[in-house]
Order: C-alpha cells, then structure tokens, then sequence
C-alpha cells in the first residue's frame, strides 16, 4: 500500500511537470516511478517527456521498454515510429521474410499472454485427449475431440515457443540503440582499427559478443566493433 502511494504521489507529479512543459524534472520523476516498480506506463511517459527535450536515442530506449511490457499500445507504437523517422541511418532489413513474420507475430504479445495462453491450450490439449480416449462418446464427437486436440496442441507448442523466445530475448538483452551522435564501428575491437562504416543516434543494433570495452555489433548487413559506452541495452 505504501508502494502504490509513493507511485501515485510520483505519478501524479511527473505528469504536472509534463504539462508545464518541465520535460527534464518529469523524466527525472519517472525515472524514480521505474526504479520502484517498471510499468508500461511510466516507459511511455518516460519517453515522450526525452522526446520532447530531444533525448532521441533515450526516448526509443523509453518506448522500446513500454512495447515489452504492454504490446498492444497504440500510442507507443505510433511515437515510437515517429522517433524512428529521426534517425539518419537508413539499415536495410535483410531479415528471411518468414523469420521477419514470426518475429512480428510473436511481438504482437507480451511473454506473460504467450505464456498463460500456452498454459490454456495445453490444458484444452490434455481435456479433448481424455474425452476421446476414455469418453464413451458418439463418433462424431470423437472424431471433433480429436481434431481439436491436435489442433490445440499446434497452438500450444507455437505460443509456449513464443513466450520461450521472448523469455530468451529479455534474459539476453543483446538489442540495443546507438546513444551517441556519430560512432565509427571499427574492423577491431582497437580505437586504430580500421572504420568500417557509421552510425547514428538512435540506430538499433544487436550485439553479438562484448570483448572488455568493446561490443561486437550487427545491423542491417554489417557487422562491427563499438565502444561499449556508445550503446545501451534495451
């Protein structure tokens, strides 16, 4: 109880010094909402109040987390897209176009849902196997038993396999977003290795191993070396 009034308290805070257009105190008040409990909410407001002081990279970072947390906001999705035509680099997507559809699919919802619904369909997997195999019930219904039993099973391996997913992809935490100006990827893990080629605030990256402090990075078709201070993790 004394949690959620400390939250309301800071909530309701955060949002009057949004409204006088103090961006920097509400974020710094949002901020402290997250340290105590991370919602959806607070990442949204978090990022709309970095939007408008400027803090580009800070805001997608804010809109990405609110996205994990709650998929289904419309607003977060539309400000995040807006973010994102800020961005001066232009990454081609060379993602397989299935694996790109799956991905959309499984981001459609949050790791939580994904996991309740695997739960639910194994259950209805479970019930229509036990009405058909020990059920003295007319073919007909045996029959649609066992059709929905199968059926309920595909949907169960697919959404427990998309909670699984990502489950993985939070523990990992290997996107992140460029927060720098301009970062040079280099062919090395060395401040005198060769530049590969730029990128910009903003820019999402997948990291694929860090090396002290240096991170190994892919985007688009490329593959490089940045300093790790120049990215954060989602």
């Amino acid at each position: 109880m004394k949690l959620l009034l400390i939250l309301l308290t800071l909530f309701t805070q955060a949002g009057e010094q949004y409204q006088q257009s103090n961006y920097a105190e509400a974020a710094v008040l949002y901020e402290q909402c997250i340290a105590e409990y991370p919602s959806a909410e607070a990442y949204y407001n978090l990022g709309n109040a970095y939007f408008k002081q400027g803090e580009l990279s800070q805001s997608i970072i804010a809109y990405e987390r609110s996205l994990r947390l709650n998929p289904r906001n419309k607003d977060c999705k539309h400000n995040l897209a807006f973010a994102k035509t800020q961005i001066i680099d232009n990454v081609e997507d060379n993602t397989f176009l299935l694996s790109a559809w799956a991905t959309a699919i499984r981001n459609q919802l949050s790791m939580r849902t994904w996991f309740i619904l695997s739960i639910i369909l194994w259950c209805l997997t479970l019930i229509t196997l036990l009405l058909y195999s020990s059920t003295p019930l007319p073919l007909p219904f045996k029959k649609a038993s066992f059709h929905i039993a199968w059926i309920a099973l595909l949907f169960a391996i697919t959404t427990g396999l998309n909670a699984s997913s990502l489950n993985r992809r939070d523990s990992l935490r290997q996107e992140a977003i460029i927060t720098q100006g301009i970062v040079n990827a280099k062919a090395s893990p060395d401040r005198s290795g060769t530049d590969l080629f730029t990128l910009h605030e903003g820019t999402k990256v997948t990291i694929h191993e860090t090396l002290g402090d240096w991170s190994n990075i892919h985007v688009g078709n490329n593959v490089g070396w940045i300093p790790t201070s120049n990215l954060e993790r989602i």
